[in-house]
């Protein structure tokens, strides 16, 4: 998506120029003429990622702007722009919160440089700040992308769902975000900030199973040299995600019903069973209830873990979310690739809204991945994503790099032209070779000062043939010619 950079200054020509700078590059710009009109537009809700903030105004001054701004919680990045006042009124500025400072007047590089480090600097912060609640498992509904309905009726449920421990079954098909929807129930809950704890079922060989989820003593089967605490335990006071729990065997899913019912489990080799404190979240992307008439999952531990259902939904059922979650995407891999994308075009915008996405959110981000490594340009086109467009390359650069290709004629003429010897003539022909060779000669003779052994040498023929060829030509050798004969 466009940023949008606000430029405040109460000077409608410094405003205009500014917009006409920050516009070719592809920033959307929204103007106030001072403070007051500033925070009206923060305040309307109105995107706003950058601000650009003159100090000297009348009424509300920047200093004054940027500290109210602050109290009521807008963070976007500040650039002051001051025409003087020296540098005790910048350091003000900077401990008042602005990220960089620029004295009027600013030339368009600088204002462009500077606006970008700014926003990268505010995408590095929310990155971290992401990572940060998803160590401490405190990642909440409000972290998660998309406002369409289907994720509306979702962080509905999910919060409702966090305020108890009820068994939770996340279903729905592979790569929405089953996890990150765990990740934000379990940070929403009391047990926030205590072990989130994820196990794919799927993943795990089926002669580990038991030790992976319920552990095992040391010295309990063959290779068993150390104490395993199992998954269960490791989320004891926290959450255990089971991730594709339909892929669990049978046996195991005996074992799970009980360690549901009892809240205790009997780790392999133990001598007694062993309590936890353990709030269940599962999720699939099968159809249980057919694997139970298959008999392939056991219907009593179904009902144990369905108690509240949520149903994940596909990206093709939430594409007004597309843009919000490719923006999201930039910001994460511009961080982690050391890139400066600034968005996507709108021709590219409407190709991801439209395609089916198979791969929901997980071929998203890996599509958008792809872009970010291989992309040159400041917004992402369709040639970027060619599995997706099926544009290979640019039309454009195709079309510029035919159009530039010279003819044979042209390249000939091209390489020719500043030769001292002219291979083609004025219409772009190739010259009679006898020209050609006299004027070869010509020149040998007028390189080599008329030494006639030498020429010969050079053009690689005898000299009684050279000397034949200059009689034949008449070519003028300063009497050399008759001196040799």
């Amino acid at each position: 998506m466009t940023k949008t950079v606000l430029v405040v200054d109460d000077d409608p020509t410094q405003r205009r120029l500014i917009q006409a700078v920050l516009e070719r590059e592809g920033f959307a710009v929204a103007q106030a003429e001072d403070g007051d009109s500033a925070i009206k537009h923060l305040m309307s809700g109105q995107p706003v990622d950058a601000v650009l903030l003159d100090l000297q105004m009348p009424g509300l001054n920047g200093q004054d702007t940027l500290k109210e701004m602050r109290a009521k919680g807008y963070a976007q990045p500040v650039i002051v722009l001051t025409a003087g006042g020296g540098v005790e009124t910048v350091v003000k500025a900077m401990q008042a919160g602005a990220g960089d400072f620029m004295v009027k007047p600013a030339s368009p590089e600088r204002i462009i440089v500077s606006i970008r480090n700014v926003l990268s600097m505010g995408d590095m912060r929310s990155e971290v700040d992401r990572l940060k609640k998803q160590v401490t498992g405190r990642t909440t509904f409000a972290d998660l992308i998309g406002d369409s309905p289907p994720m509306q009726m979702v962080k509905r449920l999910g919060e409702r769902a966090a305020k108890s421990s009820i068994p939770i079954l996340i279903s729905g098909e592979s790569g929405v975000g089953k996890e990150v929807i765990a990740r934000a129930v379990h940070g929403c809950s009391d047990r926030a900030g205590k072990p989130f704890v994820a196990v794919n079922c799927g993943a795990i060989p089926e002669n580990l199973v038991e030790s992976i989820l319920f552990g095992h003593e040391k010295g309990s089967f063959t290779g068993a040299s150390e104490k395993h605490l199992g998954k269960f335990r490791e989320a004891d006071g926290g959450t255990l995600f089971l991730d594709e729990v339909g892929e669990l065997p049978l046996d195991m899913q005996v074992k799970l019903l009980r360690a549901l019912q009892e809240s205790e489990i009997d780790p392999i080799g133990a001598k007694r069973s062993v309590r936890v404190d353990v709030r269940i979240i599962s999720a699939t992307n099968r159809d249980l209830t057919s694997h139970i008439a298959e008999g392939r999952f056991r219907e009593d531990l179904f009902y144990r873990l369905n108690v509240y259902p949520i149903e994940a939904p596909s990206l093709r059922e939430r594409r007004e979310d597309i843009p919000s979650l490719v923006e999201a995407f930039i910001r994460r891999f511009n961080i982690e690739e050391g890139k400066r994308v600034a968005g996507i075009s709108p021709e590219t915008a409407a190709i991801l809204s439209t395609f089916d996405w198979p791969g929901n959110v997980r071929q998203l981000e890996n599509a958008v991945y792809r872009a970010i490594v291989l992309s040159d340009a400041p917004f992402l086109q369709p040639h970027d994503f060619p599995a997706i467009s099926g544009v290979k390359i640019a039309p454009e650069a195709l079309s510029r790099a035919a159009a530039a290709m010279p003819t044979p004629q042209e390249l000939i003429a091209e390489i020719s032209k500043d030769a001292p010897v002219r291979i083609l003539d004025g219409r772009g022909h190739v010259r009679p070779l006898e020209e050609v060779e006299r004027d070869l000669i010509q020149l040998a003779i007028e390189i080599y000062a008329g030494h006639m052994s030498e020429v010969a040498r050079r053009l690689g023929i005898g000299r009684s043939t050279l000397y034949r060829k200059v009689r034949e030509q008449g070519l003028d050798v300063d009497g050399n010619l008759e001196e040799a004969v």
